[in-house]
């Protein structure tokens, strides 16, 4: 099954991959000069139709390997599901597909359809009727599906199982065998991981044919630019984690970060301190409905809050790019777990830094995280914990609208940016931060101060021809 993985191009450019003109452009317009170390060795494989197991990290551009592989194999002409993408989450699954319809914007008429639980049913089974190319699921919601007879996997010619490793963490792992024995063959059959338990050997064993294994390593990506710290804390003074949390923010205040706890009850402790110290922040856990995470995504993601405070089980299948610090709050009970978190900073060749809170009974655990990541967390000295009043300057820069109107109204990105930049909005391109075009609604950051201005401004006007309901966000 194992087999060495082709070297890079020499060249280390797109084009070397044997991807199309039009893809090859599309990345150069999206900043992409040279590809990842995965992208690298994956896409020539994927373009051959090699099925494949890829171990990489968060960050690692895995999602742009397999999603250019997949547009560049597509027959548009046909509009039936030819690939299907699973992962573990509704998040996750958005991630994804708005990566396939970026890279994919040059490709006429390409439809890609997400397929996740906690949506209507409705309007995913008349988007099927009408034919897709692809489909981004989770695998409980795309199952549904397949038994119901509205997702067709006859003519599919590639399954993508995406984190695989989380998903069965979750729990879907009878949903992914159903699925992967119930597609027809011969297909290519994709896993990524960032850790490989033998749960997924038994699952490749089953369901691939020769597969590639290639592991990307720390040393391979831009892994190196991330510092991983360690801060001892006194658990027995009230104010040893939390002072210790505080003293970094106001050392070193971060655009973004997400700070990891192992309790729900933590996570509402620490929103609350945080907000006290003026640090904007928002708590993600798994006692919030769908369209609360789905807001304070939006907000994180668009700069409108600075700190996230999460859980493990609500951050599961995130994609956040820019993030530049990950502080473990209480270390993970399993080492897999604090890859997962740390992986989501220094990413993209971008510095980052993971810092670890590390009390006299975590011994155990920081031994068995080193050994799994095969090198030392850096020791820092104790950070000043004294809970001074001095507030941390972490406000945010950005504020949140809402506009009433999204993708199936045939809003675009660009649409909403030529409203408020225009000879009628007089906006500044740098007071217009991340514009996020969901089905029926859209989020716009908007420069904090200038809030008021751009919802009389969008609210009073028309957007390609259209009124919508403009507000900010709460």
């Amino acid at each position: 099954m194992k087999h060495a993985a082709p070297p890079p191009p020499a060249d280390g450019g797109f084009a070397a991959l044997g991807l199309s003109t039009t893809l090859c452009q599309v990345v150069a317009e999206l900043g992409f000069a040279t590809p990842t170390p995965v992208q690298a060795r994956a896409i020539p494989l994927l373009l051959a139709g090699r099925d494949l197991i890829g171990q990489s990290t968060t960050g690692s551009g895995k999602t742009a390997a397999f999603a250019l592989a997949i547009l560049q194999r597509l027959k548009r002409g046909k509009r039936h599901p030819q690939a299907l993408v699973l992962c573990p989450t509704r998040e996750l699954c958005a991630q994804v597909a708005r990566d396939f319809r970026k890279l994919g914007r040059r490709e006429a008429d390409l439809q890609v359809l997400i397929v996740s639980g906690g949506q209507p049913m409705k309007p995913q089974l008349a988007a099927l009727e009408l034919g897709v190319h692809v489909v981004v699921g989770t695998p409980g919601r795309a199952l549904d599906h397949i038994v119901r007879g509205s997702l067709d996997l006859s003519q599919v010619a590639t399954i993508v199982v995406d984190e695989a490793d989380r998903m069965l963490d979750m729990g879907f792992g009878e949903e992914m065998e159903k699925i992967l024995s119930g597609a027809p063959k011969p297909r290519q059959t994709v896993f990524f991981s960032a850790t490989y338990p033998r749960s997924i050997d038994a699952m490749t064993k089953a369901h691939q044919e020769k597969p590639e294994r290639l592991t990307v390593s720390e040393s391979d990506g831009p892994r190196n630019l991330l510092r991983q710290l360690a801060y001892v804390v006194d658990d027995q003074d009230n104010h040893g984690r939390l002072g210790t949390l505080l003293a970094i923010l106001r050392a070193s205040p971060p655009e973004s970060a997400i700070v990891f706890c192992n309790f729900k009850a933590t996570v509402a402790r620490i929103e609350q301190a945080l907000g006290a110290a003026g640090v904007s922040s928002a708590s993600l856990h798994g006692g919030l409905e769908q369209k609360e995470r789905d807001f304070v995504m939006a907000k994180f993601r668009n700069h409108s809050i600075r700190v996230l405070v999460a859980t493990d089980v609500a951050a599961r299948g995130l994609d956040i790019e820019g993030l530049d610090l990950v502080v473990n709050y209480e270390l993970p009970f399993q080492p897999e777990i604090y890859v997962h978190r740390i992986g989501r900073t220094g990413r993209a060749g971008k510095a980052g830094t993971a810092v670890s809170l590390v009390g006299p009974q975590d011994r155990a655990k920081v031994k068995a995280i080193e050994a799994a990541i095969g090198a030392s967390l850096e020791r820092q000295a104790q950070a000043d914990p004294s809970p001074r009043p001095a507030p941390v300057h972490a406000d945010a820069t950005m504020e949140t609208l809402y506009i009433s109107g999204g993708r199936k109204d045939k809003l675009r990105p660009g649409d909403i940016l030529g409203a408020l930049t225009g000879e009628a909005g007089g906006f500044q391109g740098s007071d217009v931060g991340k514009i996020e075009i969901h089905d029926r609604f859209s989020y716009v950051a908007i420069a904090k101060g200038s809030a008021d201005r751009a919802i009389q401004q969008l609210g009073g006007g028309r957007i390609k021809g259209k009124k919508f309901k403009v507000g900010l966000a709460r």
